[in-house]
């Protein structure tokens, strides 16, 4: 038993599936939370206390261990130590287990997927983040099926014996999607998340249909290797008609910035004010790598198809095709973090690294 983290070992199971270990960790977030007695704020609470609301899980037919972080927190105070703390947690255990869930709040879900997908190189076990719009211990609360559902596909295995999804996946509201593919919709209703350019890796009904196609190949001879550095010296810049120009160059002239995701408009245009483009050029001159990814939800960035976007490629801004914000930023807090020199990053961020963008 694991004695640096809290563990509840739940299940029954048979001698059939004695070897179907799923690790469960708990970080916090709208699953595990009630309301406060003297307020309307949902809070964080001891998450034995929420298993007492999932009888179901004792009559699964494989062992599940929780374990729970030695304080659960709301998703809004993810950090990338975090991240790096649960691909810890998985490479720990990594033997001992065949597959792992993750419970998550849902407003940086995303990006802890994004993150994980990069951290865990090799990974050949499937890792599902899951969560709930609504607390467990509320009627209609959507807690249940979203893990039950998460515990089902991350045991399930293809007929040749192998983990059927041995990648990093969003499991909500009966939809499996690609965790660095993913993205946050919808805060009010239960259908939180969507993958607007990948497919649906399943999709879950009377029975689990699964998108083999899409889904990520089993890699028999692979080994897990555990990155745990990330340079967090990036920024977000959103682009908006009227922006001026001095925010721009005062964010990119930030002492010991190395990256920045520009959020452009359509297929990657920006205004063609000289100003602007003088003071991307002069930080792209710094060495400051400066990542092209669109506004909309969906599409991809193709510089040079209007001549609002021709000038960035020219200066040496660099495509992001169609990946997600939340996995722009976190792929260039990895590739920074692996310090591979600056056209490197710049190499490595235009191609795929774990199927995060198309080429």
């Amino acid at each position: 038993m694991d004695q640096s983290y809290k563990t509840i070992v739940v299940g029954n199971p048979s001698e059939q599936s004695a070897r179907s270990r799923v690790l469960v960790v708990y970080t916090g977030g709208t699953f595990g939370m009630v309301y406060e007695s003297k307020g309307r704020q949902l809070v964080p609470f001891e998450f034995a206390h929420a298993l007492d609301y999932l009888p179901e899980l004792q009559r699964l037919e494989k062992e599940v261990v929780f374990l729970s972080l030695h304080t659960p927190i709301d998703s809004s105070d993810i950090t990338p130590a975090l991240w790096v703390e649960l691909g810890q947690i998985i490479k720990d255990r990594y033997t001992q287990f065949d597959s792992f869930v993750i419970l998550h709040g849902t407003d940086t879900m995303a990006y802890t997927a994004s993150a994980l997908s990069f951290l865990l190189e090799g990974l050949n076990k499937p890792v599902i983040l899951t969560g709930a719009q609504l607390p467990v211990g509320i009627a209609r609360s959507d807690a249940r099926e979203n893990l039950l559902t998460a515990l089902e596909i991350a045991s399930s295995k293809s007929e040749d014996g192998n983990p059927m999804v041995p990648e990093v996946c969003i499991y909500f509201n009966s939809l499996l999607l690609r965790g660095n593919r993913a993205r946050k919709k919808e805060t009010s209703q239960f259908n939180a998340f969507y993958s607007e350019n990948y497919p649906v890796l399943a999709n879950a009904g009377v029975k689990i249909d699964y998108n083999r196609p899409y889904l990520r190949p089993y890699q028999q001879f692979s080994q897990l290797l555990l990155h745990t550095r990330l340079d967090t010296n990036v920024a977000f810049i959103k682009l908006f008609p009227g922006i001026d120009t001095r925010i721009i160059r005062a964010i990119l002239s930030v002492d010991g910035l190395k990256g920045v995701v520009l959020e452009t408009f359509g297929a990657g245009n920006a205004p063609q004010d000289p100003a602007l483009i003088a003071a991307l050029e002069a930080a792209i001159e710094r060495q400051t790598v400066i990542l092209n990814v669109t506004q909309c939800e969906g599409g991809r960035v193709v510089q040079g198809q209007y001549g609002a976007s021709k000038r960035l490629g020219e200066i040496g801004v660099v495509s992001g095709s169609d990946i997600t914000p939340e996995a722009a930023i976190t792929k260039l807090m990895f590739l920074l973090g692996q310090n591979p020199g600056y056209a490197e990053v710049r190499r490595r961020l235009s191609k795929p690294v774990c199927g995060e963008m198309s080429m």
